[in-house]
């Protein structure tokens, strides 16, 4: 497939030449205005610009300016094609992103191998930029799936299979998908809640497994699983374990203000663990546990609906129902 090059000039003529130069070798678009060029450059992408500086309405410099300031155009090389040879034209043009300076009379030779030169170097970055992406997004795989894994070896403890946390964090990312936020912060919070129970990993057995209810010591020995869990997730800059530390230590908090372990209410509670603790206490009911037998899907909804505006977040406990559909989907495919 051959590359592509806009030709910018106000007088055609010299785009003409350009072209009579260029068109064995390249696909030749061109313009006459700068604000055409802008126009053409954002929607066809051309592997490289020559762009004339002295022209009417917009010069070139602007033109180079507008190109580099759209995330569309700006990793397009721009080659300046010029009479002007005083050293502080090229100085400013390079400074505003161009690559290389072409002077007027246009010479067939130079005018190729110039092209040659950028295009090679353009097309060697692209596949630097490919790599380095497939290699970040590689190490981001690999960071989600270790946060995972370690979510699910704290639910081990008290689970057969270790698969509460998946679900759960279905039904998270069910919730989240149903207000106002960002596809990012929506993965973000489908990634960070397998951690939430990761404090209980410094829990007893005994209180942990313990397959009658608890006394009130045990009780205070199990709440601390939020604290430890912040604990281990936070001092971190890491923007997926710093969420998790804050649905560790907050996803047993209520709406009304009688969770633990701090008793915040409302909207002091962080949005990412009054998301959790609906898809937690929810996935938690129809679950086997040491302790009791697995509720019904609608006994379960059933409760979700009674503690709105009093252990959850009425708006949440909308957008659970919104998705009720989905959750529902996930209850029936994902039960161990």
């Amino acid at each position: 497939m051959r590359q592509s090059v806009l030709v910018v000039d106000d007088i055609v003529e010299n785009i003409e030449v350009l072209e009579a130069i260029l068109q064995s070798e390249y696909d030749v678009k061109a313009a006459t205005k700068g604000l055409a060029a802008l126009k053409i450059a954002e929607k066809t992408q051309p592997d490289i610009i020559l762009l004339d500086i002295m022209m009417p309405e917009m010069d070139g410099y602007e033109v180079c300016q507008r190109l580099k300031a759209n995330p569309r155009t700006n990793h397009i090389p721009i080659i300046f094609v010029t009479a002007m040879s005083e050293e502080h034209d090229e100085v400013k043009g390079l400074e505003l992103g161009a690559v290389d300076y072409v002077t007027k009379p246009i010479s067939p030779v130079i005018v190729k191998a110039r092209l040659r030169t950028q295009l090679a170097l353009a097309n060697q970055q692209k596949e630097l930029d490919r790599q380095v992406k497939l290699k970040t997004k590689e190490l981001e795989l690999s960071r989600i799936d270790l946060v995972n894994r370690l979510g699910r070896a704290a639910d081990f403890k008290d689970s057969d299979t270790g698969v509460h946390v998946v679900r759960m964090s279905k039904y998270a990312r069910v919730i989240a998908s149903h207000i106002q936020l960002s596809e990012n912060e929506i993965d973000l919070i489908e990634h960070a809640t397998p951690m939430h129970d990761v404090g209980k990993i410094g829990i007893p057995d005994r209180v942990l497994l313990k397959p009658g209810k608890l006394d009130p010591d045990e009780w205070e020995i199990m709440k601390t699983h939020a604290q430890i869990g912040y604990d281990i997730l936070s001092d971190s800059d890491d923007v997926l374990l710093h969420a998790a530390a804050i649905i560790a230590l907050e996803h047993h908090e209520k709406w009304n203000g009688k969770g633990y372990p701090k008793g915040l209410k409302k909207d002091e509670i962080h949005l990412y663990a009054r998301i959790c603790a609906i898809a937690d206490v929810f996935d938690a009911l129809t679950s086997v546990r040491p302790y009791k037998k697995a509720w019904t899907f609608e006994d379960a909804t059933d409760l979700i609906k009674s503690e709105r505006g009093e252990h959850f977040d009425p708006q949440l406990v909308d957008a659970f129902f919104e998705g009720i559909d989905e959750v529902k989907e996930i209850y029936s495919t994902e039960q161990a």
